[in-house]
């Protein structure tokens, strides 16, 4: 199976400077961890082509992105604040992360590739007219709009960032090619306050957004039976051709950010199973991106190295030990492997329904909210 990494040193300078949370060390702890380890040796490893501006106004809007360019703080544009201040060359560098995940999204659309990711990219709350969540440009967004251009009829999108994918969802709300998977953290506690079961498509789309709002404090066990009791049913309904997934690992119990309590292995037990629903639905044909994820050194680079060698093909085993090379160059004093020594079993939502619990209560709510739309049955 072939698989690429959209990859360049120019990618990181999406920089918003060294006392906020969107650092670029992010990503490139996890490109360091995933060369050492040897992962990258199994990717085709290729640079984003140059800045295409055409793609940026597929998805946003002529006078935001004037806006972007003149590198000036504007409200209305939500430039300049405290989640997004302004950084130098920030239309440059926020169009080349958008270039280079449509570059992903070429590659396996022609079948240059069969998976293609770019983990620069996952900047998932960027609205068509404004920035939002330290997103500027919407690469996911302009990803499948490119597709939708090249007549792909049904793009399947799954965000497993803490925080609702809503800048995603606001753009193709109501197009019924598109589906928008969202499992996130309640909106009634975490930015961005929205991803209610209830935001369940527009009119001319019934069904096609998909929220499942979960409780704070939902760990692996509960993370990963929620998405079982939804994500699967809904992309068989509908019988995407190519799978788009945004992994924000912000859901870690690490994470400064958000409330949830996933593990690395809880993490990397989601990519192993979007890889498959990749394979049963699309014929492997999967883009992913990265996203938020705020425990710089503990955490990201071993949910991305995760996720570029299930990419790869070859996914690495949870116990394998952090190399010390590496655990030098990040001065890492917290794990030293692969894993959180966390269990990753769960019981299925179908094998019985339990009214006491908040995450049952939040997973029949999206299925009863969507399932009826696709033909599905809510309760069983």
């Amino acid at each position: 199976m072939s698989a690429r990494l959209i990859y360049g040193e120019e990618l990181t300078r999406y920089d918003f400077g060294p006392h906020h949370p969107m650092g670029p060390g992010r990503v490139r702890g996890a490109i360091s961890l995933a060369r050492q380890l040897g992962v990258l040796d199994r990717l085709e490893v290729v640079p984003p082509p140059p800045l295409d501006e055409s793609l940026i106004t597929t998805v946003h809007t002529p006078d935001y992105v004037e806006a972007v360019k003149s590198g000036r703080p504007d409200a209305q544009y939500g430039l300049g604040t405290t989640d997004n201040p302004i950084f130098p060359q920030m239309h440059d560098i926020a169009g080349l992360v958008l270039t280079a995940s449509v570059t992903a999204a070429e590659a396996v659309w022609t079948g240059a590739a069969r998976r293609a990711c770019n983990i620069s990219g996952g900047l998932h709350h960027a609205m068509p007219a404004s920035a939002s969540g330290f997103c500027v440009y919407n690469d996911v967004a302009a990803a499948i709009h490119w597709l939708l251009d090249q007549g792909c009829e049904r793009v399947g999108y799954v965000d497993v960032d803490v925080h609702h994918g809503d800048g995603v969802q606001t753009i193709f709300y109501d197009d019924p090619r598109v589906t928008t998977i969202s499992l996130h953290q309640s909106p009634t506690c975490l930015f961005p306050g929205t991803g209610f079961p209830t935001e369940t498509g527009g009119p001319d789309a019934p069904g096609s957004a998909v929220n499942v709002a979960l409780p704070p404090g939902t760990d692996d066990r509960d993370w990963l039976r929620a998405f079982h009791a939804v994500a699967p049913d809904v992309l068989r309904a509908f019988e995407p051709q190519v799978l788009l997934t945004q992994h924000g690992c912000d859901t870690h119990r690490s994470d400064p950010l958000a409330d949830l309590d996933l593990s690395v292995d809880g993490q990397r037990a989601s990519y192993l199973a979007l890889a498959e629903l990749a394979a049963e639905l699309c014929d492997g044909r999967w883009i992913s991106t990265g996203g938020g994820g705020y425990a710089s050194a503990s955490v990201v680079p071993r949910a991305w190295t995760h996720l570029l060698a299930i990419v790869s093909g070859e996914p690495v085993p949870p116990d394998t030990p952090l190399p010390q090379a590496w655990l030098d160059e990040a001065d890492q004093v917290g794990p030293k492997s692969m894993s959180d020594g966390a269990e990753v079993s769960f019981s299925r939502f179908e094998h019985g329904y339990d009214p006491a619990s908040a995450l049952d209560r939040a997973i029949l709510a999206t299925r009863r909210a969507v399932f009826p739309d696709l033909g599905l049955d809510p309760e069983f």
